[in-house]
């Protein structure tokens, strides 16, 4: 999900994680969100209030009173599409649950009508004390989204549960949130999608690969999910399924058309993002060649173009986006597969460039439409393409709904 334009109120608390919040704010603008940061007096302790202010899109604010507007807390609560507190100190919590103001962000939180994300950070013993935990729960079971601590080192050597939650997960928190408000511009869209690399088995050992990791594809799930959409996810890649998403496991493309055809008739849109095999063994040796043996000489035959299959039998209404990576001749090959395929969208990417495409956690493309419509997505976080593609998907359905 986009958070283009979205409202985001960032609250920081007083504690040694305190200097995370200046990326988790960072982040938030450079996916496009309007931040209003809010420090408690113990978070300047930490950090400064001038660097929230000029990496925002507001001067910090820290006063319940005194400043130049009335009351700070009521407007920032309404005009606030979610409220983000990272990272959220024991005492924050306690306060949240039972209703305490004591202070601009305090104020904030129980004034505001938006979905509220909370990220823990402290000490083990203070995460696991039956006080700060029976809190928790009470913000959970009132609807807070709380993004629960991860496991490593902390303050004063000690290591445990009670690490600010890495970023990643803060940021699909707040899409998530988002999404449930109704930010959900995928709601009620069934999407498919395919991520990693097949293998064609040569042997039981040995197989015929590629070096896709599969990251593009289940970001582009996870996008989805937090967008509201019912997602399912065939994939090649033993990474670990994104909340809400259906995933099946394949690894040959046999296998992976078996899964998408099944998957194909219900669904609005196809993202077909898999480095699918183009050729395969013609036989499998039922046993490991031997090395003694030589050099085996392979007989290869082509695999069933699973895009061309799917367009072929496609239902009206149904959104088709293809994946090219390439190494040269980028745009070119790209615009001849968008032709050929009859796809709706082609993502084009050069994986012969640095930090873009196979095994990396970004990504550069190009997104063409076969309206004629061009994208250029500079290099970027794979979620953020994924969300890219996404609005791409939604531009396409858009104007194929309003017709000519």
């Amino acid at each position: 999900m986009s958070l283009h334009g979205r409202h985001v109120v960032l609250g920081v608390t007083g504690g040694i994680a305190a200097y995370k919040a200046v990326e988790v704010c960072r982040r938030l603008i450079d996916e496009g969100a309007y931040v209003s940061p809010i420090l408690t007096h113990t978070a300047t302790e930490f950090v400064g209030a001038a660097t929230f202010s000029a990496l925002a899109s507001e001067p910090a604010r820290i006063e319940l009173v005194g400043g130049p507007e009335v009351s700070p807390h009521t407007q920032l609560a309404k005009s606030a599409d979610l409220v983000l507190v990272a990272p959220a100190t024991a005492h924050l919590l306690s306060a949240y649950a039972t209703g305490s103001s004591g202070d601009l962000l305090t104020a904030t939180l129980l004034a505001t009508r938006s979905p509220v994300v909370v990220c823990p950070a402290m000490h083990t013993e203070m995460w696991e004390h039956a006080a700060v935990q029976a809190n928790v729960a009470t913000l959970t079971g009132r609807g807070t989204i709380v993004v629960p601590p991860a496991v490593g080192p902390l303050a004063g050597g000690d290591a445990g549960p009670g690490r600010l939650a890495d970023l990643d997960d803060i940021l699909a928190a707040v899409r998530s949130g988002l999404a449930e408000d109704g930010g959900g511009d995928l709601e009620g869209l069934r999407v498919v999608i395919t991520a990693g690399g097949t293998r064609e088995p040569i042997d039981p050992v040995r197989y015929l690969g590629n070096r896709s990791s599969g990251k593009q594809g289940h970001a582009l799930a996870a996008e989805a999910a937090a967008r509201g959409a019912e997602v399912v996810l065939v994939t090649t890649a033993e990474r670990p399924a994104p909340n809400g998403v259906t995933v099946r496991r394949v690894e040959t493309a046999a296998q992976m058309l078996d899964a998408v055809m099944s998957e194909v008739p219900t669904a609005d849109v196809v993202v077909m993002a898999a480095a699918v095999a183009d050729f395969r063994p013609v036989e499998v040796a039922p046993a490991k060649i031997k090395k003694a043996s030589g050099p085996p000489t392979l007989v290869l035959e082509a695999t069933t173009d699973i895009l061309r299959a799917l367009v072929s039998g496609r239902r009206s209404g149904q959104t088709v986006v293809g994946f090219a990576a390439e190494t040269d001749d980028v745009l070119a090959h790209a615009e001849a597969k968008l032709s050929d395929k009859g796809v709706d969208l082609m993502v084009a990417n050069d994986v012969s460039a640095p930090s873009v495409g196979f095994a990396h956690d970004t990504n550069e493309v190009v997104i063409l439409s076969a309206a004629g419509e061009r994208t250029d997505v500079p290099l970027a976080d794979k979620r953020q393409v994924a969300a890219a593609v996404f609005d791409a998907v939604l531009r396409c359905r858009r104007s194929v709904a309003s017709g000519p």
